[in-house]
């Protein structure tokens, strides 16, 4: 996240696992778009829902690393429109200055706004089935900032695929911790708008018998990725739910989970690709 120190902004520094999702992302647009663009007719366009600052430095060097949104407008052939979010009035106005380089800031339209209201109010709406409209949809928050609607309306729409942050460890550090009952309530209630119902309480715990009665029993990272992913399908209606790739830090933790989902195979089959090209990478 760019934070703003006086009047300098301040760059997030990302490791070689922020690094990678941004390769996948930019792989993925570059794909999308080439195969949007063949197809007569049909007008494409690209999300991102928490822009940032479009930039980010590297940690172990100190360089500027382009953002995805950056990634996405370099693609060639170019989508016909990006939306661009984010609720920092200082990353939004950096943003417009490395959009107004790249040569297509006609084709940008940057929103300094809420993305969950923004989303379901104005974006998504305007990707239609019926207006021959086709959306790739880029959801990074850094922690439990996302709406279950948002996720919930991209995908009954039957047009828009997308890419999710699934922040485990924020889930594990503020939300799903041993004993559920010491969690307070705003937490819990981030949780669930983020799953859509309090259903998460099955996918991250399972009850055991004790001899002071039932006990909640924590699940590993796998059963509660396993559980949004079934609830990505079957209650947000994607059809293709590709098994999310665990992004790893420097000491091997999970830090969250990239989900893709889509409407369709063809999506899922070159995600499939890129993923097993990046499964073991460590730099």
């Amino acid at each position: 996240m760019a934070k703003k120190k006086g009047n300098e902004l301040q760059f997030d520094r990302i490791g070689y696992w922020s690094e990678v999702k941004l390769d996948i992302i930019r792989e993925y647009c570059s794909a999308y778009s080439r195969i949007l663009t063949n197809q007569r007719g049909l007008s494409h366009v690209y999300v991102d829902a928490f822009s940032g600052a479009g930039e980010h430095v590297r940690k172990d060097t100190s360089e500027l690393v382009p953002g995805s949104p950056l990634n996405a407008l370099h693609v060639d052939p170019p989508f016909d429109r990006y939306v661009l979010i984010d609720l920092d009035g200082a990353k939004v106005d950096h943003l417009q200055q490395q959009v107004a380089k790249t040569g297509r800031a006609d084709r940008v339209q940057i929103l300094h706004a809420n993305c969950n209201q923004v989303l379901l109010e104005k974006v998504l709406p305007s990707i239609r089935y019926e207006s021959f409209q086709r959306g790739l949809v880029v959801l990074d928050p850094y922690g439990l900032h996302l709406d279950w609607q948002v996720l919930a309306t991209a995908g009954k729409s039957g047009v828009v695929e997308v890419f999710l942050n699934f922040p485990i460890m924020d889930m594990n550090r503020n939300a799903l911790w041993r004993n559920p009952d010491a969690v307070g309530p705003d937490a819990q209630a981030r949780m669930t708008r983020f799953w859509g119902d309090e259903s998460w309480r099955s996918g991250a715990y399972k009850v055991q018998r004790g001899l002071f009665g039932e006990v909640p029993e924590k699940l590993d990272n796998n059963a509660v990725v396993d559980a949004f992913r079934k609830r990505l399908r079957d209650a947000a209606g994607f059809s293709f739910v590709h098994e999310p790739m665990p992004m790893r830090n420097e000491q091997g933790a999970v830090v969250y989970y990239l989900f893709f989902a889509g409407p369709n195979r063809t999506g899922a089959k070159i995600v499939s690709d890129i993923f097993r090209k990046h499964a073991n990478r460590t730099s």
